[in-house]
């Protein structure tokens, strides 16, 4: 027996070019992926730093299993949380210039976990930004808080439903770097409606943190913003950072409130102390290898220079590029050309992005280098101009 439903809805996705299947490698992070014993240049990871094969966190994990074991086995609140998950909210606190942290399994968990677990009241109010990630739309109307949504980057449009809010409790939600359009939000803006209306404000840095700011630290440094007891910030450790999990960074009475309340940190198990362990790390080279930002940024504009002028990208300021291709059917096709002429890409359907704005998600990583990027760009110019031309 199966749900009725199944059949008729995996149906409509094929058809659609919508359907979803995974890819088995035989080697997934750095530069270069295997599969099936095909060797491509990825430019579909999140490694943005270029991290993931650095000897120094490979290092760490080991003496992290060798102390501590492959396993937290237990959640924090009872056995799993030690001296390395403390030392690492510490780093992240320092680093990030909040009163205090707290550690998450994952960023979905994060999101979805902290959204739920404030928005308790119908008193409360969330703003989301249109494109905001699908753990922030699952944690805000998944709680019992009024959630609304702004056009994307619109503070005036913000600021007007804020105005009109008779909400006890405000929570402005949106995105440093925004992981489809890799476009900045304006936090500045953000930062300055949320103390004129007494909102907070709540970034989800995963793209953001290691990528900007003068150490890494983010949107929120990078854009100066006034520090409060009202600012949230949400990084993640599986993309600049390459390893695994999330913090939240706030103030001492939130991260105290989430301990006792937030049902996705009390019943989760603990990441492994290893995978701690390696995170600091991580944090640590982001501090001080400055190199890895700009040439990421370098090669970014590289590649934007060496595409055709008909081809339409995403008002990119990171190092996430978003080619446009039209339909669902062009990415597709795309996708697989470039990958017929060894290049790694992920077409990028809706309903991750709006109807008719399917795209190639193209992500530069420190591991790349100038003979990648432009032979990446002649081949999207060639198999991307013949389509559209087609079309």
């Amino acid at each position: 027996m199966t749900f009725s439903f199944i059949q008729s809805q995996i149906a409509h996705q094929k058809t659609q070019n919508l359907y979803r299947s995974r890819k088995e490698l035989d080697k997934g992070t750095g530069r270069l992926l295997i599969h099936q014993g095909e060797q491509y240049i990825n430019f579909s990871s999140n490694d943005y730093l270029g991290l993931s094969q650095h000897d120094d966190l490979k290092s760490a994990y080991i003496r992290g299993i060798n102390q501590f074991g492959c396993s937290s086995s237990s959640s924090s609140l009872v056995t799993g949380y030690t001296k390395v998950h403390q030392e690492l909210e510490e780093l992240i606190a320092d680093w990030l210039e909040a009163p205090k942290c707290l550690l998450f399994s994952t960023g979905f968990s994060a999101n979805s976990g902290v959204l739920s677990t404030l928005g308790q009241n119908k008193s409360t109010g969330y703003f989301l930004d249109k494109l905001s990630h699908a753990s922030l739309i699952d944690g805000a109307f998944n709680s019992k808080a009024l959630s609304r949504r702004f056009k994307h980057n619109d503070i005036s449009q913000l600021s007007n439903m804020l105005s009109n809010s008779n909400c006890e409790d405000k929570l402005i939600v949106a995105e440093g770097v925004y992981s489809m359009d890799g476009d900045v939000g304006d936090v500045s803006g953000l930062n300055d409606v949320a103390i004129k209306h007494q909102a907070n404000l709540y970034i989800d840095d995963a793209h953001g943190v290691g990528v900007l700011g003068s150490t890494g630290q983010g949107t929120i440094a990078q854009q100066n913003l006034k520090k409060g007891s009202h600012l949230i910030q949400m990084i993640t450790f599986g993309k600049a950072l390459a390893t695994q999990g999330a913090a939240i960074a706030g103030s001492e009475e939130l991260i105290d409130y989430l301990v006792n309340r937030c049902r996705d940190y009390i019943y989760s198990t603990a990441m492994p102390a290893a995978n701690a362990m390696a995170t600091i790390a991580s944090i640590k080279l982001c501090q001080t290898e400055h190199w890895r930002r700009e040439k990421i940024s370098a090669l970014s504009q590289l590649f934007k220079s060496k595409l055709d002028a008909s081809i339409e990208i995403t008002d990119s300021q990171s190092s996430i590029i978003g080619v446009f291709t039209g339909s669902e059917e062009n990415a597709l096709y795309c996708q697989e050309q470039l990958k017929n002429r060894g290049f790694w890409l992920t077409a990028i359907r809706p309903p991750t992005v709006e109807k008719g704005k399917s795209r190639l998600r193209v992500t530069i990583t420190a591991n790349h280098n100038d003979k990648d990027i432009s032979e990446l760009a002649n081949c999207i110019n060639e198999v991307l101009g013949k389509c559209l031309q087609n079309k």
